[in-house]
């Protein structure tokens, strides 16, 4: 079953799941999944966990503890996530060793609450380092404006960050020039750099959910020929950018003094649209020195029928800059469209905290002491 995702993983895409909870760990299907189907990382966002904590009773015994201690929800939260996050990473701690640090690391994000405010960002970031307290974490923060110099400053702290929620190639290129910045100051600090890792998480299939929405409204043949194209394009051309900011004089200095590159995650490489075969994000985004982060669905539909056929995205920059200026000719704004998933993204992000927030919070008073 494993073949495709071996022949992903010698292409140099390293394989992360997008999924993450108590039972997953507990029942050893974490393990077996690095160990029979080449996963060597794990992310986790907000909806993740509502998920995770709102179904089952995985987590019924440490809620009923916190429950015993009166702690706010908020702090229950916490504790929580950073627990699954904390005993994740020791599952993987052996492919991180493996791997010299590379991989074997689980994210976790920041409060999306805080997505535009830069000193809460970077104060939360540092809470939740010190809380997983584990070399193996990546603590995710979003490309917000706000999230840029946050991003820059806890590099400069020594911790390992997970960009998150990128849309557009201008700020994919912010996020790759703070994290050089991170490393700058992180270097002028005296730390080492050869511990500090980072990704950036250039989200796909959404941007052909919004555009493709665009595209059947105008309805006609053009249109219709730019179905599913935007979002391979639009990543092929942040591979792109990858390969010149990488090239350049500023990070050969850094990567000379002991720098890790900065790899291209895909994210979000679920297919949303019936019509498109469902590894269409895997098979098509095929790149050394990138991260492809699936939920399990997806990763079962690579490992049982992808089409693993070498690099798909070198090659491939020309086409894709005549199809973004094609949708660009058919009135379809590229700016509008990434910054209203920008802020989708944001705000799906707020919606599900909240409602962990309250199914938390229901948990705490249904298991709550009763009063002497």
């Amino acid at each position: 079953m494993a073949d495709a995702l071996k022949r992903l993983s010698d292409e140099g895409v390293a394989i992360w799941l997008d999924d993450l909870s108590r039972q997953r760990i507990t029942s050893g299907n974490l393990a077996e999944l690095i160990d029979q189907q080449h996963v060597v990382g794990v992310t986790t966002n907000p909806s993740i966990f509502q998920k995770a904590i709102s179904e089952g009773h995985g987590y019924d015994q440490q809620l009923t503890d916190l429950a015993a201690r009166r702690v706010t929800v908020e702090e229950a939260i916490r504790m929580i996530t950073t627990a699954d996050v904390r005993d994740a990473a020791d599952v993987l701690r052996p492919v991180f060793d493996a791997t010299g640090g590379r991989d074997g690391r689980v994210s976790i994000e920041v409060d999306p609450r805080l997505a535009h405010d830069t000193r809460a960002t970077v104060a939360e970031a540092k809470q939740l380092a010190w809380l997983v307290d584990r070399p193996n974490t990546f603590i995710k923060i979003p490309a917000t404006e706000a999230g840029l110099p946050a991003i820059a400053e806890v590099i400069g702290l020594g911790i390992s960050v997970n960009v998150t929620l990128i849309f557009s190639l201008e700020r994919y290129r912010a996020v790759m020039d703070a994290f050089l910045t991170g490393l700058e100051k992180a270097k002028a600090a005296g730390l080492d750099l050869s511990t500090i890792e980072s990704v950036a998480s250039f989200f796909v299939s959404r941007v052909d959910t919004e555009i493709d929405k665009r595209l059947d409204a105008l309805g006609t043949d053009e249109a219709k020929e730019l179905r599913g194209r935007a979002a391979l394009a639009n990543a092929r051309l942040a591979y792109q950018a990858y390969e010149e900011v990488f090239a350049s004089d500023r990070w050969a200095a850094l990567e000379k003094a002991g720098a890790n590159r900065q790899r291209p995650l895909w994210a979000s490489t679920g297919v949303k649209d019936p019509a498109y075969k469902d590894t269409l994000y895997v098979d098509d985004l095929v790149a050394p020195g990138t991260v492809n982060t699936m939920p399990e669905a997806t990763l079962q539909a690579v490992g049982d029928h992808g089409d693993i056929t070498g690099d798909t995205v070198r090659g491939t920059y020309e086409q894709a800059r005549a199809d973004l200026d094609a949708l660009a000719k058919l009135g379809i704004s590229y700016d509008d469209v990434v910054q209203l998933l920008e802020d989708e993204g944001v705000e799906k992000f707020e919606a599900s905290w909240n409602d962990l927030l309250k199914s938390t919070e229901a948990e705490l008073k249904r298991l709550a002491p009763s009063e002497a």
